[in-house]
């Protein structure tokens, strides 16, 4: 297949193999890799069991920089105790030797079945032969390696003018269940070539991941492995952006953008999901009473069934907001679905349509009419598909 070179973030090569961790010849081992030194920045999972990499980058990212990644999918990692902790240790070493840079420069995430040792033997295998496929056209071939319950790689990017220079941010994201309330069974790895100053990169992804992945429920279950990487290698050769720099703005909007659409990629591909669900709350006094409001609707399971039946029930809409903890007047509360009137300052529309969750894409918009704060929460409808994949997970 003819790979597609507008996917090419300079300075960034790729590259995945079957390491027959998960299903035999599919590709569950990748790697990214910087040719220079890059400003690294992260944000880990809140869960206090956390997985022997999470626990190795967390201590390795204090350094904000590196060159390479190093994933797995099929094996979580996680809940094998010192052993664990050793594997994604040689896992580093191994890597770095066959890039020939040093290991503490190298970051490694793992996603799949929790409690499982990893079969360090496969990868060491697999290694040699991974390193020799890097490819700057591979960024695809990595985003479906990574994959669990994925039904599809997720990638974005974008385009954006630096100083008159042409910047990439581009992104990969897996995740479709065990999500919510912060991140997912989630892993994205985002790439730039734009010199930032490492404390602002930081700044900049933690404020992406606040309003993107952090914003998204499948499931209402925390993962142990949840990783966010961002590597700026500074191949444009710009002047490095700092939390002062006239180009801050563009870049975190830049950056924001790249997680947002990631994270409606994973809400669309939950798990059993047939829905894309996007609950937009404004008019609130506070953005934190829009996300309280916005939240308890996208993670109310009455909600999400309703809208999987196509039925307009929209009192359960309306309930989750009155218990959301946010600060509201039933008289003054507007709510809508794909810009139709369901209820309007303390009463219900008439004749509303039987049909406005028949659509694939599914917008719900609540003006509280007490401010001009708004929050938006990305979520999907419940399906007896959820059940059937999450009953047989190990099976």
């Amino acid at each position: 297949m003819q790979k597609n070179r507008s996917t090419i973030i300079p300075g960034f090569k790729f590259a995945s193999v079957s390491a027959n961790i998960k299903t035999p010849g599919k590709k569950d081992l990748a790697i990214i890799f910087s040719e220079n030194v890059a400003a690294v920045a992260g944000v880990f999972t809140t869960n206090r069991i956390k997985a022997a990499p999470v626990m190795l980058d967390i201590a390795r990212i204090k350094s904000h920089k590196g060159r390479a990644i190093i994933v797995n999918s099929g094996n979580a990692n996680a809940c094998t105790g010192r052993q664990g902790l050793e594997d994604a240790k040689t896992m580093v070493k191994l890597t770095a030797g066959e890039l020939g840079i040093e290991p503490g420069s190298v970051y490694v995430a793992s996603t799949g079945v929790i409690g499982r040792p990893l079969p360090m033997e496969k990868i060491r295998t697999a290694l040699p032969g991974l390193a020799k496929e890097l490819s700057s056209l591979s960024m695809q071939d990595v985003a479906s390696a990574i994959m669990t319950t994925d039904t599809f790689a997720k990638t974005v990017f974008r385009k954006i003018k630096i100083a008159g220079k042409a910047g990439t941010v581009a992104g990969m994201a897996k995740g479709a269940g065990m999500i919510c309330p912060n991140m997912a069974t989630l892993l994205s790895f985002i790439v730039t070539d734009i010199a930032v100053e490492p404390k602002t990169l930081d700044k900049a992804l933690r404020q992406a991941v606040r309003k993107s992945f952090n914003r998204l429920i499948i499931d209402n279950d925390m993962s142990t492995n949840d990783t966010v990487l961002i590597m700026a290698n500074g191949i444009l050769k710009n002047r490095l952006i700092t939390k002062s720099s006239p180009d801050y703005d563009k870049f975190e909007d830049a950056l924001s953008d790249v997680t947002y659409s990631l994270a409606k990629m994973i809400a669309r591909d939950g798990e059993g999901a047939t829905k894309l669900i996007e609950v937009i709350v404004k008019g609130a006094r506070t953005e934190a009473d829009a996300e309280k409001a916005a939240r308890a609707v996208a993670n109310s399971l009455l909600v999400k069934t309703a809208i999987y039946g196509n039925d307009p029930n929209w009192g359960r809409i309306l309930a989750a907001i009155g218990y959301s903890g946010a600060k509201i007047n039933e008289q003054k509360i507007s709510l809508s679905a794909n810009n139709c009137k369901l209820f309007d300052k303390g009463i219900g529309a008439k004749n509303i349509r039987k049909d406005i969750f028949s659509k694939k894409d599914i917008i719900i918009t609540a003006d509280l009419g007490l401010g001009k704060k708004e929050a938006k929460v990305l979520t999907c409808d419940l399906t007896e598909g959820y059940i059937k994949i999450n009953a047989s997970y190990t099976t």
